[in-house]
């Protein structure tokens, strides 16, 4: 039996619990039956079950379908899932894309086998990590500069409930403008009914180790509240090259609920990380050394050398964070139901590089500078120093909706507000003697600054940034609830005021979006195993903020980068047809989807005074189309088996313009696009003993518009097996696992850090010899292990 609801792409889905005598290792639990509501729709979903799992120190375990890599879904487009089974196997310091990677269409780009690098990007179906959604119940959490989601950041793994991906299009009310490539929906896990927690001790690979420890508060008094707070240690060494990474991280969840169906929630984490940067190399860099020294910032600091600049304590990011919201629903009457989640964001972090500065002839902007700098250490007037990239980014917003039930009508009304303030400067700090910077979170008074008093900076911008969005649409039913109807309409509106604070012609700039996005969807269950749904969408795209700025060489006062407001946001229209079967031993799906865009973006770091600077570049009309599967059995004997797959077509409808004249570009596949890509996993759990091995094959991908650069294709293979042994004493489900990441010990280069136009001297359209430059690549994690011990209590 499965009953389900959707409203507007947002998914409902309940599968009652496999009817199973309870196996050894299980708790006994009792036949149980829940009640729950859909409040967009008034249907009730009853499900009647024995125990749904074996019970771990995590939760219950071991009863989802390829092993918690798929579920049943009922939305009227693609969707994927990430649970609990699947992501409690893992290694307890992987990041969200490490778990999505496994999904058909989810190509993921990592620099580091644990997955603590912020230096990693997904795409789906080839668009970008930036042209993604990314959403924690409710709460945006897209970067406002870059729009990348940097979910190293965000929620240990062990307070995930679930990760979903749609590939294709967000949710109506989903509070995103960067997600023409879909969403990503993350899930925090409720606070427990009683007092307890769970405690977690891991050590790996290259000194690397992480502690863990939550507490679940269980009801507080009478007042109907419960919660958890979570606390998290990580620490370790660079896996290739100098360097260490730290992380502190703490996430926590309240959680009240009353009546029918009303709650309100508090969550929500802060993070404070320093990580080294891993060098990324060019093609021919990596034919040379492979992942070997030549390809890793140095660790010796040579104090008679001018320029140290290669040297590795100058590329140690830093960033600490505060996210917070507070998503609550309420029941007005038994037809009226609203919601809303308002939330607050506060980021602060430097993703640094070594330059060097001379002391005489500096410009600040366009402005010479009148006299000396003072640098210490300089040798012969010029010194190695750090140049940082720093950001600080205020954020709030909040999302109410009315949701209206009229017979075969689910109404939904709503409005989501956004507003933030970023602030970004490049000034430069000094190095001591052995090479250590003065401050890498940059207090103000430890940087350069000029003879008048002023600070160095190469770039200085502060970027106001309102969203304004209205949308509504209808969920329809027909036909005894066999056939569903979604349409809906959101208008964006979206400002954006800049300033640059750097002498020069540019001080105000910015520019205003204003997009309708239109979508309809059907989905027709025609037996309770079977349903088909169609939908088309639209979603648009906007530029990297870093396009709007002039930024200039403080050595010579050349313009590094000129400011355009004039680049168009990217528009895609996006077409699915699928198929979804839920049976009694498995679950499978398939669907063929369409694009179309219009000025595609793609996203790029540009070099610029020795700063690795995300930015955009219009490749203008694109078409892709290809097909997605997945298919997952149900337990069987303990055995859950998971394979996925995609083929995809792109072709660039444009010619690229370049140097004054026309790349010969059309026809050409789109870069960071695979053809093809596999998955495939394996789980078994017999409630003591759990094993899982899942290996993922990529195909080519170019990394020049001109197809004239590219990656082959590569395949990596993990494995973690453990076992769990009776509580005893305060100990409950105690357990130990052994983690082996990349078991082959593959080199690969594992994605595109960032593409270029064309690799190789080309003649243009118009005779015209357009010089190439060489993109850079991520080296894919080596070889690593981990073990863990784990215990509720």
């Amino acid at each position: 039996m499965l009953v389900a609801s959707s409203i507007l792409g947002e998914t409902l889905a309940v599968e009652p619990a496999t009817q199973s005598p309870i196996q050894e290792g299980t708790s006994k639990t009792s036949s149980t039956t829940q009640v729950d509501t859909d409040s967009s729709s008034g249907e009730q979903i009853v499900v009647t079950g024995k125990s749904p799992g074996y019970k771990t120190a995590y939760g219950y375990a071991g009863k989802q379908a390829g092993g918690g890599l798929i579920q049943a879904e009922t939305a009227n487009k693609s969707v994927s899932n990430v649970s609990q089974d699947f992501i409690q196997m893992q290694a307890p310091t992987s990041n969200v894309f490490n778990f999505l990677s496994m999904l058909p269409g989810a190509n993921v780009s990592t620099s580091d086998p644990f997955g603590i690098s912020s230096q990693n990007d997904i795409t789906v179906r080839g668009m970008t990590g930036d042209s993604i959604g990314y959403v924690l119940e409710g709460m945006p959490l897209n970067d406002v500069s870059d729009g990348f989601g940097y979910l190293n950041q965000f929620v240990d793994s062990e307070n995930l409930q679930n990760i979903s991906l749609a590939q294709g299009s967000p949710d109506l009310d989903s509070p995103v403008y960067n997600a023409a490539g879909g969403v990503v929906n993350l899930k925090l896990r409720d606070p427990a009914n009683h007092f307890g927690g769970l405690s977690e001790l891991s050590y790996g690979s290259h000194n690397t180790k992480r502690a863990f420890m939550r507490i679940d508060t269980g009801e507080i008094g009478k007042t109907g509240v419960k919660g958890f707070v979570s606390y998290s240690y990580t620490d370790g060494s660079n896996w290739r090259g100098p360097g260490y990474d730290h992380r502190q991280h703490i996430d926590f969840k309240f959680l009240k609920e009353w009546g029918n169906d009303n709650h309100i929630s508090l969550l929500g984490d802060w993070n404070y990380a320093i990580t080294s940067s891993y060098y990324t190399p060019t093609k021919s860099e990596w034919i040379s050394d492979g992942p070997g020294n030549g390809n890793n910032y140095s660790g010796t600091w040579d104090k008679t050398a001018v320029d140290n600049s290669n040297y590795w304590k100058l590329y140690q990011q830093t960033f600490q964070q505060v996210y917070v919201a507070a998503p609550s629903q309420f029941t007005l009457t038994d037809k009226l139901q609203f919601k809303v989640t308002p939330y607050f964001q506060y980021g602060y972090g430097n993703s640094p590089y070594g330059t060097v500065l001379n002391e005489e002839g500096l410009w600040q902007g366009t402005q010479a500078v009148n006299g000396k700098v003072t640098i210490p250490g300089a040798i012969d007037g010029s010194a190695t120093v750090m140049g940082g990239w720093f950001q600080r980014t205020y954020r709030s917003g909040f999302i109410p909706t009315l949701h209206y039930n009229l017979k075969h009508h689910q109404f939904v009304l709503g409005y989501w507000y956004d507003y933030s303030d970023d602030t970004v400067t490049q000034p430069f700090t000094p190095v001591s003697s052995n090479g250590q910077p003065w401050d890498l979170w940059s207090g103000s008074h430890q940087n350069i600054h000029l003879p008048d008093g002023r600070e160095l900076y190469a770039q200085n911008t502060n970027t106001i940034t309102q969203v304004n969005a209205i949308f509504f649409g209808d969920h329809m039913n027909f036909m005894d609830e066999k056939l569903f109807v979604d349409v809906g309409f959101k208008q964006v509106f979206l400002n954006r005021a800049a300033w640059n604070r750097l002498p020069g012609p540019q001080y105000r700039t910015g520019d205003n979006v204003s997009k309708p996005l239109q979508r309809i969807g059907v989905r027709y269950q025609f037996t309770k195993e079977h349903q088909i749904f169609a939908s088309v969408n639209t979603n648009f795209a906007i530029p990297h903020k870093s396009t709007l700025f002039n930024t200039y060489d403080p050595n010579t006062g050349d313009l590094a980068q000129a400011g355009t407001n004039h680049l168009k946001a990217e528009y895609s229209i996006e077409e699915e047809l699928g198929y979804r079967y839920n049976g009694p031993r498995f679950l499978g799906s398939l669907t063929f989807f369409n694009y179309n865009y219009t000025n595609r973006l793609i996203s790029t770091v540009l070099r610029e005074n020795g700063a690795w600077v995300g930015s955009s570049i219009n490749a203008g009309g694109q078409t892709s189309r290809g097909v997605d599967g997945e298919i997952g059995l149900k337990p069987w004997h303990h055995f859950n088996p998971y394979v996925s797959g995609e083929y995809l077509y792109t072709r660039m409808d444009s010619n690229l313009r370049s140097y004054g004249d026309l790349l010969p570009t059309k026809g050409k596949q789109a870069v960071r696009s695979p053809p093809w890509q596999f998955a495939v996993g394996l789980t078994y759990d017999n409630g003591h003993f759990f094993a899982n091995g899942n290996m993922k094959m990529v195909g080519k991908q170019y990394a020049t518009f001109m197809n004239d650069e590219s990656i082959g294709s590569f395949a990596t293979g993990n494995l973690a097996f453990g076992y769990r042994f009776d509580s005893y004493g305060f100990m409950k489900h105690p357990q130990i696992r052994m983690n082996f990441i990349n078991i082959t010990d593959q080199k690969y280069l594992s994605g595109v850090a960032s593409p270029t136009a064309n690799a190789r001297t080309t003649t243009g359209k118009y005779g015209s010899s357009i010089p190439g430059s060489s993109p850079y690549y991520y080296i894919g994690g080596g070889f690593a292990t981990m073990v863990t011990m784990t215990t509720a209590f």
